[in-house]
């Protein structure tokens, strides 16, 4: 079932008057789009956050990294001028909300930023933060944080049965294009049959 346009105008309302200090946009194209995947990452709901589903042109996906919690492939998002990558726009504080605001430089705040930036293994090198321009709701919205793999694979590597539902979750639940989910459901299916053969 998709998020309902007055469900996620009400979502909108909720992250305003939730946050009362800084917050920065996401934008994620894999597992974090599923809120409840990334739930765990946070220990609290997100559905609240979600602006809605999004657009990024200019670029594609790819399954360029062996995740090291998964030790199945994940994906990344690469330049293409011919492509665009759907995925979920957030809105996120950069603490948790029953924590003081942090100043610049100030210890021992347990930022979402932080979380986000573990979760997608930037202390290991896995990924890095990109800024980007996204399209949600007929808006533009620019300085975008996603993450981007570092050390691509020189070859796909296929997702796990895991990965592939909860991607899929994600897709589905917060409204992508039909088309692109199905997409999205192609490219996962025919890399799990490559790899692993007709048991798929």
């Amino acid at each position: 079932m998709s998020i309902h346009a007055e469900q996620l105008h009400d979502s909108q309302g909720k992250v305003a008057e939730l946050m009362s200090e800084p917050t920065f946009y996401y934008f994620a194209y894999g597992s974090c789009m599923c809120p409840v995947d990334l739930k765990r990452s946070f220990s609290e709901d997100t559905h609240s956050y979600v602006i809605g589903p999004g657009k990024v042109s200019g670029y594609r996906l790819r399954f360029s990294r062996r995740s090291l919690r998964r030790q199945c492939g994940a994906l990344d998002i690469v330049p293409d001028p011919t492509s665009y990558v759907e995925g979920v726009l957030y809105q996120l504080p950069w603490s948790c909300p029953e924590t003081p605001t942090p100043r610049v430089g100030a210890l021992g705040h347990e930022r979402l930023s932080d979380r986000l930036d573990e979760r997608e293994e930037i202390p290991r090198n896995g990924y890095r933060r990109e800024a980007i321009s996204v399209e949600c709701g007929g808006q533009i919205y620019e300085d975008v944080r996603t993450y981007v793999v570092v050390q691509k694979l020189p070859q796909e590597l296929a997702p796990n049965d895991w990965y592939f539902h909860v991607v899929m979750r994600g897709a589905v639940t917060c409204g992508l294009s039909e088309e692109y989910c199905w997409k999205l459901f192609h490219h996962m299916h025919q890399l799990q049959q490559h790899q692993w053969g007709t048991q798929y």
